[in-house]
């Protein structure tokens, strides 16, 4: 079997990729180790930069977001009991972010796929990448019992952080970041109306809450926790109670709660692994970093690798720019550390660290004052909010 592309990974950032490279004619095939029935069952993000809206339409898969999706000119910090608006539209010139779940990102592109006639292997078995520093790559899998052979001319590694492609990559050859934060989110879902129409993000002594939604019916609302805290001793009285104490008074008073659909805890980290590819195979999203959840930017940082990705391919196969291969990690890895550096810094801003009242809390209440009372402040945390400008390859 031949392709041009071997995509390996059936999560957003893989479908995507697939999406966009074969509206334009260029052959791929995805391998994916899951079902698709687990694809679709994973919750995570909701939150949609400018960015990666613009290129779900360019992709053709932007008609139920743009129908379902709810744009969001603004969201909330909320410390000493006070909430302050960060205007996004005002600060960027009109950017906006996106309501609209992970979830149904990938159910839209998988639609899309099949309706086209994709090539997808679902609950594919021992995908191993070959030969990825000569001119001729290829992987090897399993499905239904069958061995399979892929040559290909690229592997795109769009398989997340456990996934093979990483591994596939001598150790020696990579330089691994990491920042591992001492505690995690534990997340309900439930179907109540939201708090209010845009995202709080709230600082608190008893630690960080966040109020975010998936549609105006359904909402999703995290509290820090430690991270020898289990699922199972969170009854959903004990999670809205404390969920409660941490906002302000007067969102805390038009909390609606109901039965909770899902709860999870997910603990907190940063981590870079530098160079993002290895000859001939790319790593894409959480295959080469991870950012806590508290700048949304996880999902949107595998659509702008994506992105450049994407384009690298165009003029790789349309011009013969195979100049530009060697250019992909570093071109990636600038916006990379700048998403990095502003999750960091809402992680840092926003958490509890200490049970004491000490330093390092004091600080985190001036510099949020200082931020949210300045025009200056309020542009630089919209303007990473929104998603910075994605980089271009030459």
């Amino acid at each position: 079997m031949t392709t041009r592309v071997a995509i390996i990974g059936a999560g957003p950032s893989g479908l995507l990729l697939g999406q966009l490279l074969a509206r334009q004619g260029i052959a791929n095939v995805i391998l994916e180790r899951k079902s698709g029935e687990y694809v679709l069952g994973r919750i995570r993000a909701g939150v949609l930069e400018q960015g990666m809206v613009d290129l779900l339409r360019e992709a053709g898969v932007s008609e139920r977001m743009d129908a379902e999706g709810l744009p969001h000119d603004g969201f909330e910090l909320a410390f000493d009991n006070r909430r302050v608006r960060v205007d996004l539209a005002g600060h960027t010139g009109g950017k906006r972010v996106m309501i609209y779940g992970q979830t149904e990102v990938t159910r839209d592109l998988m639609a899309a796929r099949e309706a086209e006639g994709g090539i997808s292997y679902y609950e594919a078995d021992a995908v191993t990448p070959h030969d990825l520093e000569t001119d001729a790559p290829y992987v090897t899998f399993t499905h239904a019992g069958e061995s399979y052979r892929l040559d290909c001319a690229y592997v795109a590694g769009c398989d997340g952080y456990h996934g093979v492609s990483r591994r596939s990559i001598p150790e020696e050859r990579l330089k691994t970041f990491e920042r591992v934060y001492p505690f995690g989110w534990l997340g309900m879902l439930s179907d109540t109306p939201p708090v209010t129409d845009e995202l709080i993000y709230a600082r608190h002594d008893r630690g960080f809450a966040l109020c975010s939604m998936r549609s105006e019916s359904r909402s999703r609302y995290y509290v820090q926790v430690g991270l020898e805290e289990k699922v199972e001793d969170w009854s959903d009285e004990r999670f809205w109670d404390e969920l409660k104490r941490r906002l302000p008074d007067e969102v805390a008073a038009q909390l609606v709660t109901g039965p909770s659909l899902e709860k999870s805890i997910a603990p907190l980290r940063s981590f870079v692994v530098e160079p993002m590819q290895y000859g001939r195979l790319f790593l894409v999203g959480d295959a080469a970093h991870i950012v806590p959840p508290t700048g949304a930017k996880g999902l949107n940082l595998a659509a702008s690798d994506v992105n450049t990705l994407y384009r690298l391919l165009l003029k790789v196969f349309r011009e013969g720019r195979t100049d530009l291969i060697e250019r992909y990690s570093s071109t990636c890895l600038k916006r990379i550390w700048k998403a990095e550096r502003f999750s960091w810094w809402m992680t840092s801003m926003l958490h509890r660290f200490s049970d004491e009242e000490d330093f390092e809390a004091r600080m985190q209440l001036a510099e949020l004052d200082y931020l949210t009372g300045s025009e200056a402040g309020l542009t630089t945390i919209a303007e990473n909010y929104v998603g910075l400008p994605y980089e271009t390859l030459e």
